[in-house]
């Protein structure tokens, strides 16, 4: 009589299936991956990575996410965090400097220095970098409605520091298309936003060549519900729409292509994972010799940046999170990433304490110096099931990129609340499965002793002052700032923000120069473009 298995473990019958549904044979013979030929490292369509000598020529950028309360305390856990040997700096912004509110906004008081670092002003970007050379380290913003904003007052503190513009090098996130069906930090209408992250990249195209205007991120849809292969393709669907735009405004297709990034998150399945960055990587270059005629080989590069943790981590047991996010590091650096952030193990729950933070630093270090696995290029490469897998994730991306062009484009889908309907429907699902105890999450739906209490660690309390010391700075930089400058700045803002065709990017960088906040910017684009209003389907 054969024994009754555990809970989650496997029985040989049953049917396995990736989590973008892709049904997984018992072995994959090399007849099966023989479709799939993934040629060289370097070589187009770049499946293998786009650099010949993968991360032995230069290793992936360690750039932990941080950022919280006061310009003063999210400087001081850059200084621990570069002392500890991370590589670039990655800021997180709180909601009102996201959403374009100044601290004294009713709207922002209760959230101020939150999720993230209050930044409503030149005067903190200036004491967030104290310190910090600008022109030597990579700095990434997570920011979009006001991305525009922040990048012309990094520009403005690299002036105020003397580092010249072109040294410059990092990414704004900028990519708004998201944010309208996954995360919400919209202001403006699409258009109008469409209008003004062009302008930035545009910008930044001649004033800083090394540093990337836009990250298009997959990372939000993904943590909004949807599968693997619809991240990429919505991802590479939005990019394709700004590329559009780009060209419509006369932008050079080989000269902005090239500073084009990419961002995503890094979830559980390590093969699919895996297989996801390298059928996205090869389908960009495909669509852009396909559909643009690009043939530069930096211009079809796929240079990408990810998170390793989000949605995948969860507050029961939250000392598994260490193991999730190794293993998802395993497969950023499988799947070719040039920048990686492992998130802590308690972020499910709250700000990361220095002692989480650093696990999560280290976590990178172990695998970039102890593992082995950097050695060679695309240890994978070759695999028949990992070749047999990205063919079957690239076609399931271009399926759902021909459902959003047979729609009418991304934009139209987004207008219309298409493509919202949709992530929310993938979410369902995922929670009903997981509810359903057919998806296993260890700790939280099986393999959990109903006694067990959670162990949380060190928690992290935010200094409930902050607010208040943020308030003062605000209304101080009010009171000694050159109140007609500060008018003219913003009057020119408005102005140009009513032509079209001109580029608002030298204008907010003399706002910020002014010293003008992000909301009184911000306040006046609203009075010409107005705000996003959410599309409501039933």
């Amino acid at each position: 009589m054969s024994a009754v298995p555990k809970p989650g473990a496997p029985r040989p019958e049953t049917r396995a299936v990736t989590p973008s549904g892709i049904e997984v044979p018992v072995v994959v013979t090399r007849e099966m991956a023989a479709e799939s030929d993934p040629g060289l490292p370097a070589q187009y369509p770049y499946t293998r990575g786009i650099f010949a000598d993968g991360y032995r020529g230069r290793a992936w950028t360690i750039r932990q996410y941080s950022g919280f309360g006061s310009a003063e305390e999210s400087n001081q856990r850059y200084r621990f965090l570069l002392d500890q040997g991370q590589t670039g700096l990655s800021v997180a912004l709180d909601l009102p400097t996201q959403c374009g509110y100044d601290p004294d906004d009713p709207m922002a008081r209760p959230e101020i220095g939150k999720v993230g670092v209050s930044l409503f002003s030149l005067s903190e970007m200036e004491t967030l970098f104290d310190g910090i050379d600008l022109g030597a380290i990579s700095t990434s913003f997570t920011i979009n409605g006001t991305a525009a904003i922040i990048y012309a007052m990094y520009l403005a503190a690299a002036d105020k520091q003397g580092v010249p513009r072109e040294k410059l090098t990092g990414t704004i996130q900028n990519d708004i298309l998201k944010e309208y069906v996954a995360r919400g930090t919209w202001i403006f209408p699409v258009r109008p936003s469409l209008r003004l992250i062009a302008d930035s990249v545009l910008f930044s195209n001649e004033v800083s060549p090394r540093f990337n205007a836009i990250s298009i991120a997959g990372a939000h849809v993904r943590d909004a519900g949807c599968t693997a292969i619809e991240e990429m393709a919505y991802t590479l669907a939005n990019g394709l729409a700004y590329v559009d735009e780009l060209i419509r405004r006369g932008g050079d297709l080989t000269r902005f292509a090239r500073r084009l990034s990419f961002f995503f998150y890094t979830h559980m399945d390590l093969f699919e994972e895996a297989a996801k960055f390298r059928a996205g990587r090869r389908l960009w270059a495909r669509l852009l010799r396909e559909r643009y005629g690009v043939t530069d080989d930096k211009a079809l590069h796929f240079r990408f940046g990810v998170v390793c943790g989000g949605s995948s981590l969860v507050a029961a047991q939250p000392y598994n999170n260490i193991v999730r996010v190794a293993i998802e590091n395993l497969a950023a650096v499988l799947g070719g990433a040039q920048s990686i952030f492992t998130c802590a193990y308690d972020e499910a729950f709250q700000i990361p304490t220095e002692f989480s933070a650093e696990i999560a630093l280290r976590t990178q270090q172990i695998v970039q110096h102890e593992s082995g696995i950097a050695a060679t290029v695309d240890p994978l490469g070759g695999s028949y099931y990992v070749e047999w897998l990205t063919e079957r994730m690239e076609q399931g991306m271009r399926e759902v990129m021909g459902e959003i062009d047979a729609y009418g484009g991304v934009v139209k889908a987004i207008e219309e609340g298409w493509l919202q309907r949709r992530i929310a429907q993938r979410a369902r699902e995922k929670k009903d499965a997981t509810d359903r105890g057919e998806r296993v999450v260890v700790g939280q739906n099986q393999f959990r002793r109903e006694a067990q209490a959670d162990s949380y660690g060190e928690v992290f309390r935010l200094d409930p002052q902050i607010a208040g010391r943020v308030l003062a700075k605000h209304a101080e930089l009010k009171r000694s700032r050159d109140a007609a400058r500060v008018e003219r700045a913003l009057g020119a803002l408005e102005t140009a923000a009513a032509n079209d065709e001109q580029n608002l990017m030298p204008l907010l960088v003399e706002c910020c120069h002014a010293y003008a906040t992000v909301g009184e910017m911000v306040e006046r684009l609203k009075r010409c473009w107005g705000e996003f209003q959410e599309p409501v389907r039933l």
